[in-house]
């Protein structure tokens, strides 16, 4: 394992709680960073200002992942089946463009890999696909309260209410790839 090269997926569904419980369930995932990109004020966004939307960042997470594991078109795959990416700036009650569907590449391959993955999954939806694709800018680390949510707030309410149906649809539809 030694000579293994790590590679990073950075993408937003929502709430960065949601995604990041998501896919710390899945083989082949090393680390997941909740935070924040995509945005244009000057230097480290809070997350006070990036929930006012004036930022424009949007609420991602970094994924770093064993691409002889798990490759990054099913790290897409997943991320497309586990959040509404037909649901234009908002995931249920989280409106706004922070919550966009995103994902946002690191190179031209991930990019070619993600147009791929955006139309193979429109099938699956009735309504079209508005997860934006974009290069990725400057990532900043949410603050360390963000960092492992559900992990450490598994009993609150949004957890409940709103992470735990997202856990059981990855949990029914990616049975295969979770950790054991």
């Amino acid at each position: 394992m030694a000579n293994t090269k790590f590679e990073v997926a950075t993408i937003g569904g929502g709430c960065f709680w949601c995604t990041e419980a998501v896919f710390q369930e899945v083989r082949g995932i090393q680390k997941v960073i909740s935070g924040y990109t995509g945005g244009n004020a000057p230097g480290r966004p809070t997350y006070r200002e990036i929930c006012s939307g004036l930022t424009g960042h949007a609420e991602v997470v970094q994924v770093t992942f064993d691409p002889s594991v798990i490759s990054y078109e099913d790290i897409l795959i997943i991320f497309m089946t586990t959040h509404d990416p037909t649901s234009l700036n908002r995931q249920g009650a989280d409106a706004g463009t922070q919550y966009r569907s995103v994902i946002y590449y690191h190179d031209d391959n991930q990019e070619r890999k993600a147009k791929a993955v955006l139309v193979e999954m429109s099938a699956l939806y009735q309504k079209p696909i508005v997860t934006e694709l974009s290069p990725i800018g400057i990532f900043y680390d949410a603050e360390e309260d963000h960092q492992d949510y559900y992990k450490n707030n598994s009993q609150q309410g949004y957890c409940q209410v709103v992470i735990n149906p997202k856990l059981a649809k990855l949990r029914k539809l990616h049975a295969n790839k979770l950790l054991n």
